[in-house]
C-alpha cells in the first residue's frame, strides 16, 4: 500500500469535520500536512474525494463518501490489529462504535452495557443514538460496526438478525375504565384522544395499525418524545401505543400508566441488530454481537417473558 494508514485519518477527519483547519486541529497537526495527504492520496488514486469550496470548507464527491466510508473500516481493523497484537494470547481487546434507536436505548442499553463491561473489560464501548435513519446512515457509513433497533426501512446492503418480537400494547391512564380490563381492542379507543409517538417509521407502523383494523384514530397530540407521551397518559390526556415497556409503570414525572394487551391480530415490531452485509466483523464486534444475541436468547437478562408489562401501579 503506497498510502499510509496517517494519509486515511486525515481523509476520514476532514470528510468528518468538511473544513482542512478544523481537521488539522483535531488531529493536532498542520492543515498543509492533510492538505498534501489528501493531493498524494487523490493523485495516487486518480480520484476526487473532496470538493473545495472558496472559504467554505470542503464536502466529499459521490466517489469520494464512499471512499471515506471503506477507510473508516480500514482504520477499525488496524486499530483493532495493534491492539489484540499487543495482547497476543490475552483477552480480545478493541474500541467499537454500536448505534442505537432512542426508545430501545433507555430500556436495553444500560443492562446491555453494564453485563458487557463486566464480562469484556478490555473492549469499550461507544454509543450512537438516532432515529431510523440516523442508525441506518451510521452503519452504512461506517461509523458504526453494529446497531440495535428494529427492522423498519432496512435497505439491502444491511443485513439484519431477528432478537426479539415486541407486540403493541395500549398505555392508559389506570383510572381509565378501559384500563381495568384484561384486554383491549383498537375498536374500544375509536373515541378516545390518540397521542402519537411522531418518529419517522415509527408514526407509520402505528397508524398502519389502525388502518389494519379499520379505526381512524382521533389524534389529541403528536411528540417525538417517548416519554413525554406517557407522562401525558400519565396525567389523563389520552392514551398512546407502545411495544418497548418499562419495568415500571410510573412516569418521569411521577404519574401512572397502565398497560394494556390488545386483541386485534397486529403485527409485532421486530427487534434486531444490524451490519453491514460486505463488512466483516472485526473480533470486538462479534464479541458484542453475541453477547447481544445471548441477552434476549432463552436465560438471558431479557429472555422472552421477560419484555412484557410488569403489573400496574396504583
Amino acid at each position: 500500500m503506497n498510502i499510509s494508514l496517517r494519509a486515511l485519518r486525515y481523509v476520514v477527519a476532514t470528510a468528518d469535520f468538511g473544513n482542512l483547519t478544523e481537521a488539522a486541529r483535531h488531529l493536532n497537526v498542520s492543515q498543509p500536512s492533510i492538505s498534501a495527504a489528501i493531493a498524494q492520496f487523490e493523485a495516487e488514486y486518480g480520484v476526487q474525494v473532496f470538493v473545495r469550496h472558496h472559504a467554505k470548507g470542503v464536502t466529499t464527491t459521490i466517489a469520494g463518501t464512499r471512499i471515506v466510508n471503506e477507510a473508516r473500516l480500514l482504520l477499525n481493523h488496524a486499530r483493532d490489529f495493534g491492539q489484540n497484537a499487543r495482547a497476543m494470547a490475552d483477552e480480545v481487546r478493541g474500541e467499537i462504535a454500536v448505534g442505537c434507536f432512542w426508545t430501545i436505548a433507555t430500556h436495553f442499553m444500560p443492562g446491555l452495557l453494564s453485563a458487557f463491561a463486566g464480562s469484556h473489560p478490555g473492549i469499550t464501548v461507544s454509543l450512537d443514538e438516532g432515529d431510523q435513519q440516523q442508525i441506518l446512515d451510521a452503519v452504512i457509513s461506517g461509523r458504526t460496526e453494529m446497531a440495535l433497533s428494529y427492522e423498519f426501512a432496512r435497505p439491502e446492503e444491511v443485513m439484519a438478525e431477528q432478537l426479539a418480537e415486541l407486540p403493541p400494547y395500549a398505555v392508559l391512564h389506570p383510572d381509565h375504565p378501559l384500563a381495568q380490563r384484561e384486554r383491549i381492542s383498537l375498536a374500544d379507543l375509536r373515541d378516545e384522544p390518540f397521542i402519537l409517538l411522531d418518529l419517522p417509521h415509527s408514526r407509520d407502523y402505528f397508524m398502519g395499525l389502525f388502518r389494519s383494523v379499520g379505526v381512524e384514530p382521533q389524534i389529541a397530540f403528536r411528540s417525538r418524545a417517548y416519554e413525554l407521551t406517557r407522562g401525558l397518559v400519565g396525567h389523563g390526556r389520552g392514551y398512546t401505543i407502545q411495544n418497548v415497556l418499562p419495568r415500571t409503570q410510573i412516569t418521569h414525572d411521577g404519574g401512572r400508566v397502565a398497560s394494556v394487551p390488545l386483541t386485534d391480530t397486529l403485527p409485532p415490531v421486530r427487534l434486531v441488530s444490524l451490519r453491514l452485509r460486505r463488512q466483516a466483523p472485526r473480533p470486538a464486534v462479534e464479541v458484542f454481537a453475541r453477547h447481544l444475541k445471548a441477552a434476549f436468547a432463552p436465560g438471558g437478562i431479557f429472555e422472552p417473558g421477560t419484555l412484557s408489562p410488569r403489573a400496574t401501579v396504583r
